[in-house]
């Protein structure tokens, strides 16, 4: 029996004698087994973690000086951007690539199969998102506020707004990678299908370069995804309120932040819905 039958046979073994609490049995094990998962793996957890951090120093070590129009460093305007960046490449990039290759060894299959309910599967990957995008977060401040004296807000308002922005973000995200992982026709290509509208997102939306100074159609473009309105909704946790004149908007506009970042959990979720393969190609 393979590792992965034998964690199947577990939770299999965990739902069938949870009688009512099934559900919540086979959701709690499989959390465990995917954050065991992560963590266990040192190479994927060192690269995951360690690229927005190496991204942040290099981008602090290249420019200098302050925003056009503003009194804010563009080192703490990185720090924003790139807390945003993380949370996407955790639930977006990790979690496509992650259920192409489950989709591909036939793992998605084997636990379809089960007595495990198959919303636990999801409850496991959101979990596990929710984790190590908090981490990553954490990771950053950090080293924003160590290295580029990024400031702490200091009142509950703003770190509120910083906790739902990061979780409709990475609702959205990953809602958005289950529905794409079904156009990923195999584990070997998953990497180069989902980085390329990622790294296009990062220029576009406002990460490295003031939004306001993007081409128009580049900010039209960039409106329409969430990258976008959470590295501007994180901005506003940070950065200074005289740093929203160079806001397309003049503001904030975070009303509108949790809107479009809804209406994405919401047409994601539909869409995993109507996608979602649990059989890979090559599965039989």
């Amino acid at each position: 029996m393979t590792s992965s039958d034998a964690v199947v046979a577990g939770q299999s073994r965990a739902v069938a004698y949870g009688g009512g609490s099934g559900l919540w049995r086979a959701s709690v094990a499989r959390s465990s087994v995917e954050l065991k998962s992560f963590f266990r793996n040192r190479q994927s957890l060192f690269f995951t973690l360690l690229l927005p951090i190496v991204l942040l120093l290099v981008l602090g070590s290249i420019f200098s000086g302050t925003v056009p129009g503003t009194h804010t460093d563009f080192k703490q305007m990185f720090v924003a951007g790139i807390i945003a960046c993380g949370i996407m490449s955790v639930s977006f990039n990790g979690l496509a690539i992650n259920i192409a290759i489950e989709r591909d060894n036939g793992m998605i299959r084997r636990l379809a199969s089960s007595p495990m309910p198959k919303s636990a599967y999801f409850v496991g990957k959101i979990v596990r998102v929710t984790v190590t995008g908090i981490l990553e977060a954490a990771i950053l401040l950090v080293v924003g506020v160590v290295l580029f004296h990024l400031p702490m807000p200091s009142d509950p308002g703003h770190w509120i707004t910083f906790l739902w922005v990061l979780l409709l973000g990475a609702a959205a995200c990953s809602l958005l990678a289950v529905a794409f992982s079904s156009v990923i026709p195999n584990a070997r290509s998953a990497a180069a299908i989902v980085t390329l509208p990622f790294l296009v997102l990062q220029f576009i939306s406002g990460v490295f370069f003031p939004y306001s100074e993007l081409p128009a159609w580049m900010q039209t473009i960039a409106a329409f995804f969430p990258l976008k309105w959470m590295t501007q909704g994180l901005r506003s946790v940070f950065l200074p309120a005289d740093f929203a004149v160079v806001e397309p908007a003049h503001a904030w506009e975070l009303g509108r932040t949790a809107v479009v970042l809804g209406s994405w959990c919401a047409a994601a979720l539909l869409l995993s819905l109507l996608t979602f393969r649990w059989r890979g190609a090559n599965v039989r």
